[in-house]
C-alpha cells in the first residue's frame, strides 16, 4: 500500500486530490454560454411580445363583428328581407350598417341567397345571405338565415 502522495514535499489531503463543486473556470464558461443563448432567446420572444397587441385588436374587432352579427340576426326575417331589396345587391351595405363616420364602422350586406346553386338572386324568398364586416379592416362574418 502507497502512503499519501507529496507535492512539493508535503503530504496532501484526499479533498485536495479529487475537486469537488466548479472551479472559476467552469462557472465562468457556464456565465458566458447563457449569455450567449440569452440573446437568440429574447429575440424569439419579441415576436410574441408585439403580437399580443395584435392580437388584442383583432379578438377586439372580432367580437365588435359578432355583437353587430347577432344583433341583425335577431331582427325578424320580413325585417331583413325589406332591407335586403331596399339595398338591391350582395355589394351594397344595408340599413343596418353602422352611420358614417363612426369609428369602426360596421358594414352589414344583405341579399336573398338561392341555396340549390348557391348564388345571390333577388326572387329566392326563404334564404337571407348576411355579411358583416369593419370597414377598411381585414376579417369578416357571414352567416344565412331562413324564414
Amino acid at each position: 500500500m502507497q502512503g499519501p502522495r507529496r507535492l512539493n514535499g508535503r503530504a496532501s489531503d484526499a479533498r485536495f486530490l479529487f475537486q469537488h463543486g466548479l472551479s472559476y473556470i467552469e462557472v465562468l464558461i457556464a456565465t458566458i454560454i447563457l449569455a450567449v443563448s440569452l440573446v437568440p432567446a429574447v429575440e424569439a420572444l419579441r415576436g410574441g411580445i408585439f403580437g399580443a397587441d395584435v392580437h388584442q385588436a383583432a379578438a377586439s374587432d372580432h367580437y365588435h363583428l359578432a355583437a353587430k352579427m347577432e344583433s341583425v340576426l335577431a331582427e325578424p326575417y320580413a325585417a331583413l328581407d325589406a332591407a335586403a331589396m331596399a339595398a338591391g345587391s350582395e355589394t351594397t351595405p344595408s340599413s343596418y350598417s353602422d352611420a358614417a363616420g363612426t369609428p369602426r364602422r360596421r358594414l352589414v350586406y344583405l341579399s336573398r341567397y338561392d341555396g340549390d346553386t348557391t348564388s345571390f338572386t333577388g326572387t329566392d324568398t326563404g334564404l337571407l345571405w348576411v355579411r358583416a364586416v369593419i370597414e377598411a379592416r381585414a376579417g369578416e362574418l357571414v352567416s344565412l338565415t331562413a324564414r
